[in-house]
């Protein structure tokens, strides 16, 4: 037999390794499914056998929300874990102590599994609401309500007695610059400011001190205006015709009104066809409570 060139060598031997990768290449496809599913849900510990995994980590993340708002994503991660193995040591302890067969703890489990079971299905019925059409009808609904309505631009100075106003009008009629005096005289927070309380509408401030600063044209200063908060000097600035947001600058506000009506219709509707009774009051206190109907937001200033 006549030995084979080194030459067919190199290309017998480039044949096979061609055929392991596309075997191998083939095998990975095959697997991919499963093999995915795995890389995307590693398993990162294991608690006496039992794994813990990336999903397991997402969902404590998600369930404890607020306390790890402060952390950076790698040391969330690591407290995270740590506290998921100690939480399988502890409660594969509980198990060997028997705690999930006490009377207590079945009626806390039955009232944490019926709370978990309301807000799931809350949470559905929320998301199906919320859409653009929903939102854009209450968007529409809130901005015909607030366009042109007026709104006032003022400033104003805060004493606590008659007197102290009344000096302090008279300083501002020989000329004292309103904003500097605010400065100096003024109990409000905003003195230091001059004063300034920006635009408002009328329902915003107590009806003594709206009914004097709507009056007021701008640039003119008024008397002495008795609150509840002491006696105020106001100052008008300017006055404009109040214009709505747009609907992307109050969407999330929107979104969650419509959220929080669905949810609460939903439940109203649920306990209309339930069969309620209270043995603590007369029978008409079980009667289902009319739904909550809470009003249209209107859109926050600009």
């Amino acid at each position: 037999m006549t030995p084979a060139s080194p030459a067919a060598l190199s290309a017998l031997r480039s044949g096979i390794i061609s055929a392991a990768a596309t075997g191998c290449l083939a095998f990975a496809l095959l697997a991919s499914p499963a093999a995915r599913a795995q890389d995307a849900n590693p398993v990162l510990a294991k608690v006496n056998g039992a794994e813990i995994r990336q999903s397991d980590v997402t969902l404590a993340e998600e369930e404890l929300g607020p306390s790890l708002a402060q952390m950076d994503p790698a040391a969330k991660k690591e407290n995270v874990l740590a506290f998921l193995i100690d939480m399988k040591i502890v409660a594969k302890a509980a198990e060997d102590k028997k705690i999930a067969d006490r009377a207590e703890f079945k009626k806390r489990l039955e009232f944490a599994r019926n709370r978990l079971l309301m807000d799931d299905l809350l949470s559905v019925e929320g998301k199906a609401a919320t859409t653009d059409e929903a939102m854009k009808k209450v968007y529409e609904d809130a901005a015909k309500q607030i366009s042109g309505e007026q709104e006032v631009h003022a400033r104003h100075i805060l004493v606590e007695t008659e007197d102290e106003a009344k000096a302090v009008a008279e300083e501002l009629k020989k000329g004292a610059d309103f904003a500097e005096l605010a400065k100096k005289k003024s109990k409000d927070p905003g003195a230091s400011d001059g004063g300034d309380l920006g635009f408002f509408t009328k329902d915003q401030m107590v009806p003594e001190f709206s009914a004097v600063a709507f009056a007021l044209e701008p640039g003119k200063i008024s008397d002495p205006v008795k609150s509840q908060f002491g006696w105020h000097i106001i100052k008008v600035e300017e006055k404009r015709s109040r214009k709505p947001p747009t609907f992307e600058q109050v969407k999330p506000q929107i979104e969650q009104y419509v959220t929080r009506k669905a949810q609460s219709d939903y439940v109203a509707q649920l306990r209309q066809s339930a069969k309620v009774e209270r043995m603590d009051k007369p029978a008409d206190a079980a009667a289902p409570a009319p739904a909550d109907a809470a009003k249209t937001p209107a859109p926050a200033k600009k």
